[in-house]
């Protein structure tokens, strides 16, 4: 009786020899290109090295799942730019009727993508992500972690609506 190859066999075939514009991640990736902007600090509250954390997670995002070759010009296949425009802290949870037990920290983001291969993926958009911390803690303490969450999760957001056509 003949062995039988396994499934997964052929899955990893067809895989690696499509079509080559389709990644691992979902991605749909017909350009070469991309321009990431420095994004601005519009928000109220400035923490000094946010701009450049928000930046270099969007960056390291697309880069590590599409292959693009970054460039900074204008000629570039697709365009990312955008700013900070809110840094906020709210209380999210109350003991006790009178007692913060749980700290909101709120990041946004103003984003416009440019797909020069094909407009109607074009977008302006805001992205809001949050991570919550106890009230016992200081946001200075707590602050670079939350930070790393909500970039994180933003630059997932940002890759998503920019490359992934879920």
């Amino acid at each position: 009786m003949p062995k039988r190859i396994p499934n997964f066999i052929f899955l990893f075939f067809f895989a690696f020899c499509g079509c080559g514009v389709y990644s691992f991640t979902g991605a749909s990736i017909a350009g070469k290109t991309i321009n990431i902007h420095v994004l601005e600090n519009h928000a109220p509250n400035v923490v000094p090295t946010l701009s450049a954390t928000l930046t270099d997670k969007i960056r390291n995002r697309i880069l590590s799942q599409t292959g693009l070759a970054p460039q900074n010009n204008l000629q570039t296949d697709y365009d990312i730019s955008g700013s900070i425009s809110m840094y906020q802290v709210t209380v999210s949870g109350v003991q006790n009727t009178q007692q913060a037990s749980q700290n909101r920290l709120t990041i946004a983001v103003q984003i416009s993508f440019k797909n020069r291969l094909n407009e109607k993926a074009n977008f302006d958009q805001s992205f809001t992500r949050f991570a919550d911390f106890p009230a016992t803690q200081t946001l200075q303490a707590a602050e670079s972690a939350l930070i790393e969450t909500i970039a994180t999760q933003l630059a997932d957001d940002i890759f998503n609506k920019a490359f992934v056509n879920w």
